[in-house]
């Protein structure tokens, strides 16, 4: 690769600090691995440092002396072969950069270090020997020292690598940021910014909003640059995109029936465009008239807010490194997203099957939650679960569903329509209907008590012959499958285990089951 610094300034010091810097007179691996661990690590947030392998250096001075050693022709591809060999023994695994430059007439070798992502790093104290022990090392001043005591127990606390969204990435370049809809978050934010896009260069804009990183003679933009601001971030992150799916008779029941939708495009596009579909083609207000009263009561089956939530932080805390989609499935009993990986495991499963608050130590895209802080698409960091389940309890909607796998490749947001929205509730309210008219509001009641009465009789055979074939089946599972709500399944299972059908051995979290005991009482 090129330098993207000029290699005069590396050997006279120049527009890098010294400290950044490393000469070498000839080729010593074991020492030079130290230094390779210790610019990795980048203790000190300098953005890692250069080692000029070939260059000899004055005592006094510490400069370059001129004209330099060099390193001969015939040595060059063996090192650099004996390097992807030793790049294998850092752990994590870490790739610097080589670049073989001519001065003085000779070659030398100029190794670039920066920051790595996954710290901390430590390597063989000797790189060429077997069953090496492994070390950390860190920069202290021009020399590379062995972190021992509180400063590798510090060093360790880097173990929380920077989030995906702030690392710089050399595939984004300024020709890829869409200048109006960086403008358009800019004026939606009210930032005095807005009005300098037109008359400042993009790359000064870019950088007094902290979009670049790395050492002044290379800087990078971070990804969430093209998260924000880039109309294809697919050309950076494949799949990045939500496709939202409809079963009209439910999944199960029907799954060669549906339609799809793709949407694409920066975060906020995404977001805007799936909500305003949503929107359209899902979400109806309901109106129930009540005895006595003036107002009538207005819900909907699905409240707005929840959704919004959901889809946001279903992009917030996607990997965009894992190429899929989020995935949408809308339902006659809910809505569900579907999205890759799981919670972060400093999240048990205990607190994300109780659905309350999931609060994580670690976040892998912590500045794009920023942004969509500003925009007022997100509340801020762990209140996303709070939000949805407070908005549904507002709607009268049963509580959201939060499920993720053992291993934590995907999780599962599940929404269930409001009770008196699904396809048995409108059925109940028509047969009901002429009964109201002609009998009055008491005859309403006691037809709809039996109606249901009639169905829940029918539901509970259901899931008995669910129980029957997978006896660790769940109550969510059972309302997907049957197309219910959660609510409706639970009232069945108490009713069941009231009348001594049905049993319960162990808790869902550990492993519990059903247990059928005497089908002759239902």
């Amino acid at each position: 690769m090129a330098l993207a610094i000029n290699i005069n300034d590396l050997l006279n010091k120049q527009k890098i600090e010294s400290n950044r810097i490393e000469f070498k007179k000839g080729w010593n691996p074991g020492s030079i691995y130290h230094s390779i661990c210790a610019f990795a690590n980048d203790f000190d947030d300098l953005g890692g440092g250069y080692i000029i392998v070939g260059v000899d250096t004055d005592d006094k001075t510490g400069m370059a002396i001129r004209p330099v050693e060099g390193v001969s022709l015939e040595k060059i591809d063996g090192i650099l072969q004996e390097m992807v060999a030793y790049n294998n023994k850092m752990a994590p695994y870490y790739l610097p950069r080589t670049s073989v430059e001519e001065v003085d007439g000779k070659q030398v070798i100029v190794i670039w270090c920066p920051a790595g992502s996954y710290r901390p790093y430590s390597v063989p104290v000797n790189v060429t020997a077997k069953g090496s022990k492994e070390y950390f090392y860190i920069r202290s001043g021009t020399s590379s020292i062995e972190a021992r005591g509180e400063v590798l127990v510090e060093l360790r606390e880097l173990a929380n690598r920077m989030p995906f969204d702030e690392r710089g990435n050399s595939d984004i370049q300024l020709e890829d940021i869409s200048l109006v809809l960086l403008r358009d978050y800019l004026v939606k934010v009210g930032s005095k910014l807005a009005d300098e896009v037109i008359t400042t260069p993009l790359a000064t804009i870019l950088d007094q909003m902290e979009l670049y990183t790395g050492p002044k003679e290379n800087r990078l933009l971070r990804n969430v640059a093209a998260m924000m601001f880039c109309e294809d971030q697919n050309k950076f992150f494949p799949y990045t995109q939500i496709d939202v799916v409809t079963f009209p008779n439910g999944k199960m029941k029907d799954p060669n029936n549906f339609t799809e939708v793709t949407f694409k495009g920066s975060v906020p596009q995404m977001i805007k465009q799936t909500m305003d579909y949503i929107k359209s083609n899902v979400l109806k207000e309901h109106v129930r008239k009540v005895s006595g009263r003036q107002e009538a009561e207005r819900f909907w089956n699905y409240p707005y807010d929840a959704i919004e939530e959901a889809v946001v932080n279903s992009v917030y805390h996607r990997d965009f490194l894992q190429h899929e989609p989020i995935e949408i499935t809308i339902e006659p009993s809910g809505i569900s997203i579907l999205n890759c990986p799981g919670p972060d495991r400093s999240i048990s499963k205990e607190d994300i099957a109780k659905g309350d608050m999931l609060k994580s130590r670690r976040y892998r895209n912590r500045r794009l939650g920023d942004f969509l802080k500003e925009l007022d698409l997100t509340e801020g960091r762990s209140t996303g679960v709070p939000t949805i389940q407070a908005k549904l309890a507002e709607n009268g909607s049963p509580r959201a569903i939060f499920e993720t796998t053992d291993d934590r490749l995907t999780f599962l947001v599940t929404i269930p329509i409001h009770e008196e929205c699904s396809d048995s509730s409108e059925t109940k309210s028509k047969s009901s209907g002429t009964q109201l008219k002609s009998s009055g509001t008491q005859l309403k009641s006691s037809g709809t008590q039996l109606k249901s009465s009639g169905t829940r009789q029918k539901t509970s055979d259901k899931i008995i012959e669910m129980i029957k074939k997978d006896p660790k089946i769940t109550a969510p599972q059972i309302a997907m499958e049957l197309g219910i709500s959660t609510r409706g399944v639970e009232k069945n299972l108490r009713q069941l285990r009231e009348t001594g059908t049905l049993k319960r051995v162990g808790s869902p979290t550990f492993g519990g089951y059903w247990e059928i005991i005497n089908l002759d009482n239902d």
